[in-house]
């Protein structure tokens, strides 16, 4: 089935796979974001989710029948993470319900679900893992669930199935993205290496030793267009991940390979990237110039802040993903392929030398 789609935050790393994926089978993509970008064959719609006045008007002549919601805003304090966030997947569910055409919304959360928000991000009483969709949410407040509730809300009183998709770290290309790691660790490799500082792992000795995974944005595409289309799938939550598991202790070296670096020892020190990336603007400014590069704001490219989040955990984490293969879907992608494509990609688009 090819329909009309509406992906809301498209010009982010899950939101760019989403709109590339849906076109490439067929689809009529409207892509939303405050400040849209240039995407070949995505019909742009302009418009701030917390004005909801804005984006009825925006969004009033649109009849799509499916909804990518792939976007959030951080800001300050969890309590306020709820109040915009909730209010921006309110105000966009709402903008739509005059249209009437909507016949399913996909959310994309994450595992925060399960080891709760920044400000208590791994603390407290935790799920065993692998986390499975039936743990259920935390006792803590969290945006993740108020987001979820204004959909399910929305979806009694409109009629309309949903999804719920809770990836691990999304590997993708989006440039002033909040949460990005592959070109955080492409960044942080391609100083290293005009440097000669250490390639040091900068998390946790038990994300270093422990197992874990992540989530290309190619296969959160395919899931969430799984979801909308599979009957089975409707109306149920699942978690998303490429299927491989690994360790650190494996993947660090691999990732400096790939740059021609070497992998500094790791001695169970935490040194977060935040301190050590953080003179490094004006030398990265000067690499984009000597090189050609299309952006000399390493503010753009990188976000130690959030790869020192998931990498300095002090619990192993690793998904389950039985659910989605009980209903039938069934991709998988080896994860440091995952990286390595999108070094590739970043390099030929001239964001990395």
């Amino acid at each position: 089935m090819a329909g009309t789609a509406l992906v809301v935050g498209a010009s982010g790393i899950v939101g760019s796979a989403t709109a590339s994926l849906l076109q490439a089978r067929g689809w009529t993509v409207h892509g939303l974001a405050r400040r849209p970008v240039d995407q070949p064959g995505v019909h742009p719609v302009a418009a701030d989710l917390q004005d909801a006045a804005g984006t009825a008007a925006a969004l009033a002549d649109l009849r799509p029948d499916a909804v990518f919601i792939t976007t959030w805003l951080r800001q300050k304090t969890e309590a306020e993470n709820i109040r915009v966030n909730a209010a921006m997947v309110r105000n966009l569910l709402d903008a739509l319900r005059p249209g009437g055409s909507t016949q399913h919304v996909a959310l994309v959360t994450g595992l925060k679900h399960y080891l709760g928000p920044f400000e208590a991000y791994g603390k407290g009483k935790l799920p065993q893992t692998p986390f499975r969709e039936e743990q259920g949410r935390l006792e803590v407040e969290n945006f993740y669930y108020a987001q979820e509730d204004e959909v399910f809300a929305a979806a009694a009183r409109d009629g309309f199935s949903w999804s719920i998709h809770r990836p691990h770290t999304v590997i993708g290309k989006a440039v002033g993205n909040a949460m990005n790691m592959g070109t955080t660790l492409a960044v942080y490799a391609t100083l290293c290496r005009e440097t000669g500082r250490p390639f040091r792992f900068p998390g946790s000795a038990a994300q270093w030793n422990g197992l874990t995974d992540m989530t290309d944005a190619r296969i959160l595409a395919q899931h969430l267009l799984w979801a909308a289309t599979t009957e089975a799938a409707h109306n149920e939550a699942f978690n998303i991940v490429n299927g491989d598991v690994f360790r650190w202790s494996w993947m660090w070296g691999r990732i400096a390979n790939w740059f021609g670096i070497e992998p500094a020892p790791f001695d169970g020190t935490l040194r977060p990237l935040e301190e050590q990336m953080a003179g490094d603007a004006p030398l990265w400014r000067r690499i984009a110039e000597r090189e050609g590069l299309a952006e000399p704001d390493l503010g753009r490219l990188a976000s130690p802040w959030h790869t020192d989040a998931d990498l300095g955990r002090p619990i192993e984490v690793v998904t389950d993903m039985s659910k989605s293969r009980r209903l039938g879907f069934t991709a998988y992608q080896p994860t440091d392929e995952a990286f390595f494509d999108l070094f590739g990609q970043l390099r030929a688009d001239r964001l990395i030398p």
